[in-house]
């Protein structure tokens, strides 16, 4: 068997109560790598067509990849999956923390879960044991208090993974937290948890599963930690709040629902602020030289707990520009809210931003907010919408759906203001400054996805992370408004790599090149791999998910952005600058025929046949 996996994965049945261990080939592995990979395998294969996302049949899967829990700087992320509640489509979600190496060493690679509990569980995994424990006690507990009593039950040494108070009442965009600080944020995997009656999921275990060369993978781990403690030591400094001040100046944080691309308020919200203010400690996750997670504390008036850590540039944007909002130490406290009920902090702050923007224009009123005036800005309305929606109360009941849905109930005038794709809520990059960005959310099987994405500002002058993308066929800079080949071909090349993160279980922001990441894989598992092998997986991975939205009714209608994305801003340093229509959509087009897609987005017998994935999708 593969070095490196334990060649094992865990079925449970909610319902029944059964638990059955499964066997996997080596083939499988080597195929799909793990993680984001054998989320899209299974639930192609597994999940019926048109299945409800919040009901029994739904099957949700924890991942692994082949990488996860070996001790090399990023190496400690596992991937969520299952029909997403929130977009009706396939859904993932990536998390780092200490989780997912603790169910490398547990004795398995994946957990797959489907039917529901009658009364609220916790499943507990204990070096290849498994059982289900009664969690009546937890219903409604912050993820603190939920993880406490766990640990008070089975021991201080268990990693747990839940899904929170807004996962319990089924709010579409809760989260996965992982260790109370890291959060599997987008698609809604908390609500599926949470329809399962499933709060949380305790691992603990022994020993990692053997490597086939230890020496070189010391040797790699080694190399990569001087690397982000000697020559990146500014993101372990500012983390990834340091992107913020950056955007504003470029024009591109999204400011008030996305209307404006810089924000007065910037300096007031930014890394430098925040190091200087709530700030007080750094974190990072399994085996990694970079402390890039920030921890944060204040006083009165909001009194942020620093056991739920600090916000990342996600979270700043999201509850801070977007929402027009410039008091740091409540952005601080928004975090912390999110992580203690589950909520993935950008849907949640675009979707208070559009309720935000309809109250403006009068497409909210004082009826429906219960009084409540709603204005770009304010702190404590920001605070009180985010409380609504865990809670499901007033108009919270109505926003915990999504901006799509909430957009769908208050008429036309209203999606005009719902910034999303596919249903998901667009996050803080804004694609009238990186062109390519836009493709990506367009095409993203997970509706707008900034993970998986390419970033045309990074690409756009020469340096390390042009050069490393050399031997996937990108040789030079690409501007960052270019809508011609060389931005497609770019694009395929970054998502590659971020798709192959995701099935590996490696971390965007450790910077392993294409190269590297090819030798990690040879020394843990001891395959004659090549890189031609990776590209493949992760273009497996991403046609199985492209299927998969094929069959629950997505077409290439849907690849498509809100118009406000398009629109030149009006001011700020992009002024007069938009995201033209048409190169747009002749970009998309040119997207599809890379991958192998018809003029309707649909992969071809051939494609899926060069794939291996005929079986997989029933074609005969």
């Amino acid at each position: 068997m593969t070095h490196g996996v334990n060649g094992k994965i865990l079925r449970v049945d909610l319902s029944s109560g059964r638990f059955t261990v499964e066997e996997l080939p080596e083939a499988l592995y080597r195929r799909y790598l793990g993680g984001e990979g054998l989320v899209a395998y299974w639930l192609a294969k597994e999940v019926p067509p048109r299945t409800d996302p919040l009901g029994p049949h739904n099957l949700l899967v924890f991942a692994v990849g082949v990488l996860t829990g070996h001790p090399v700087s990023g190496a400690g992320r596992n991937s969520v999956g299952a029909k997403s509640p929130l977009t009706g489509a396939f859904g993932t979600a990536e998390v780092g923390g200490w989780w997912g190496a603790e169910l490398k060493r547990s004795g398995f690679d994946a957990i797959l879960i489907q039917g529901r509990a009658e009364r609220p569980v916790y499943l507990f995994v204990d070096d290849g044991r498994a059982e289900l424990r009664d969690a009546s006690r937890l219903t409604g507990r912050p993820t603190a208090e939920a993880q406490a009593a766990i640990r008070r039950e089975l021991g201080d040494d268990v990693r747990v993974a839940q899904c929170g108070p807004a996962g319990e009442r089924l709010v579409r965009f809760a989260c996965v937290i992982n260790d109370l600080r890291h959060a599997a944020g987008r698609t809604g995997m908390g609500a599926v948890m949470g329809s399962k009656n499933l709060r949380a999921v305790a691992v603990r275990g022994g020993a990692a599963p053997q490597v086939a060369d230890p020496e070189r993978l010391r040797e790699m781990a080694r190399t990569m930690a001087r690397r982000l403690t000697e020559e990146d030591k500014g993101f372990t400094e500012s983390g990834t709040p340091g992107v913020l001040l950056p955007l504003h100046l470029a024009g591109g944080l999204p400011t008030r629902n996305f209307r404006e691309g810089a924000f007065e308020g910037a300096e007031h919200i930014a890394a430098p602020a925040l190091n200087a203010g709530p700030l007080v400690g750094r974190d990072t996750c399994y085996a990694c030289a970079a402390s890039c997670k920030r921890v944060t504390r204040t006083g009165p008036p909001w009194n942020v707990d620093p056991v739920y850590g600090g916000p990342e540039y996600e979270t700043l944007a999201a509850l801070g520009s977007t929402c027009g909002v410039d008091d740091l130490e409540a952005i601080c406290k928004g975090h912390e809210i999110a992580n203690a009920q589950g909520l993935d902090t950008i849907s949640a702050g675009v979707t208070i931003a559009f309720a935000m923007e309809c109250f403006e224009r009068g497409l909210l009123t004082p009826e429906h907010t219960g009084g409540r005036e709603l204005a770009f800005g304010d702190a404590e309305a920001m605070i009180e919408l985010l409380e609504a929606i865990a809670a499901r109360e007033g108009l919270g009941d109505l926003l915990a759906d999504g901006v799509a849905a909430a957009a769908h109930r208050l008429g036309p005038a209203a999606a005009e203001l719902a910034m999303h794709v596919k249903g998901l809520e667009v996050p803080m990059h804004e694609p009238r400054l990186k062109h390519g960005l836009g493709l990506g959310y367009a095409v993203s099987p997970t509706g707008a996805d900034h993970c998986h994405n390419l970033h045309d500002t990074y690409y756009e002058k020469p340096g390390r992370g042009v050069e490393a993308l050399a031997p996937l066929g990108v040789y030079g800079p690409v501007p960052r408004t270019d809508l011609g080949p060389a931005k497609v071909r770019l694009f395929h090349a970054v998502s590659t790599v971020r798709h192959l993160n995701n099935c590996l279980g490696l971390c965007n922001f450790v910077p392993w090149t294409p190269d590297e990441m090819r030798e990690l894989a040879a020394a843990v598992t001891g395959w004659n791999i090549s890189l031609y092998e990776l590209v493949l997986a992760a273009d497996r991975a991403v046609t199985l998910a492209r299927c998969f939205n094929l069959r629950e009714g997505f077409t290439g209608e849907h690849d498509r952005l809100p118009d406000r994305l398009h629109l030149p801003f009006t001011s700020g340093p992009l002024a007069g600058q938009g995201l033209d229509r048409e190169g747009f959509a002749r970009l998309v087009r040119l997207y599809y025929e890379l991958m192998g897609w018809d003029a309707d987005g649909r992969p071809t017998a051939g494609r899926l046949a060069a794939l291996g994935l005929e079986e997989v999708v029933g074609l005969k």
